[in-house]
């Protein structure tokens, strides 16, 4: 057998990029504008496993969408990402990501459901099992993963995060405090499998106290200039790193001289093809009480103040608190809110 070999060239190369976050952390909408970015002005194809939210972006972006149901099994989502790649779409976001692991039908019910046929109710047989039960569910995840490693369009996976914490034993006493953790920050973790993350090209954290400024949890020294600490992730950044997959190249990656020498931030034809961070449009450069669109808070309230029925209300409520457009602080007044209005309800009853 020969064996060929070849100058390895960048070029064309596809990008999984992670989104975690908690409500109100600004992961769609982050993942929408760069997808936007990434796909020049074509539309881009959402994958939606949260019941329609997506869509409630289509005044503000052009894409199509795809709702996803359960049981979220991880050949669900490994057959539509193929499908969304086949049908040519640029970038597609997956929103969300997590329910392939803990959604009705992902990997967590799996292995329980493995566990209960190893065992039924005999717990002693239960933790003997346990490893066992873990294999059909995580050969059927990492198999999901190898699928989306050969997509040839972009994929950018939203998770949700949850806010954990963990006790701890200090000079012999006990505390509670944030879970500390390599995904995590804050006490905030993704829900995926642990090793995800890092299988990403890039993988952030959002939090909802500054929705939309990215957290790396993976970040490579090529593509920091492509995100800035300070601003939200936003168009730019998607475009620039199209520009990276598809080879263009920076002054950190320029092809080098006869003399073996880069040339200083030249690339080949005399100029620097990628920006960085520092270069970013005014247009995008906002902040993140600019980069996400208007609340719908007043509207939620107004709703929960007209309700005439509890019912009416508890539906209003459990509407708002799953539009992960609003903030931490936000969700609180909606809580506090509609408790008053039921017991207001209650009480004329």
């Amino acid at each position: 057998m020969s064996y060929t070999f070849r100058r390895a060239v960048r070029e064309h190369v596809p990008l999984i990029i992670g989104l975690s976050g908690g409500t109100g952390s600004g992961k769609t909408f982050s993942a929408m504008r760069l997808a936007k970015g990434m796909a020049h002005g074509k539309p881009f194809c959402v994958i939606d496993t949260e019941n329609g939210r997506a869509s409630h972006y289509a005044d503000q972006f052009v894409f199509d969408v795809l709702d996803l149901r359960a049981p979220f099994s991880p050949d669900a989502y490994a057959k539509a990402i193929a499908a969304a790649d086949k049908a040519g779409y640029p970038a597609i976001v997956v929103d969300s990501a997590s329910h392939v692991w803990a959604g009705d039908g992902g990997i967590l019910d799996w292995q329980e459901a493995e566990l209960d046929r190893m065992a039924g109710t005999d717990y002693q047989r239960r933790e003997t099992c346990k490893m066992a039960s873990w294999i059909k569910p995580k050969l059927a995840h990492k198999h999901m993963m190898s699928t989306l490693l050969q997509v040839k369009a972009h994929i950018i996976l939203c998770f949700r995060a949850e806010e954990k914490i963990e006790m701890v034993k200090v000079n012999g006493k006990t505390e509670v405090r944030k879970k500390e953790s390599l995904i995590g920050k804050d006490g905030w973790v993704p829900v995926c499998e642990k090793n995800v993350p890092f299988e990403c090209t890039c993988s952030f954290l959002l939090l909802a106290s500054n929705p939309g400024i990215p957290h790396p949890i993976k970040l490579e020294g090529q593509h920091k200039p492509f995100f800035s600490p300070t601003d939200c992730i936003d168009e730019y950044s998607g475009e620039q790193l199209d520009k990276w997959a598809a080879g263009t190249k920076t002054g950190a990656t320029a092809d080098t001289t006869a003399g073996g020498k880069a040339a200083d931030g030249l690339n080949a034809s005399g100029g620097s093809d990628l920006s960085t961070a520092s270069d970013r449009p005014q247009a995008y450069a906002q902040k993140s009480q600019d980069a996400l669109p208007p609340s719908l808070l007043p509207e939620y309230l107004d709703q929960i103040a007209l309700s005439q029925s509890v019912a009416e209300c508890s539906k209003t409520l459990n509407t708002a608190l799953k539009d992960e457009t609003l903030t931490v602080f936000e969700v609180t007044q909606l809580q506090d809110a509609g408790k008053k209005k039921i017991v207001e309800l209650r009480g004329k009853k």
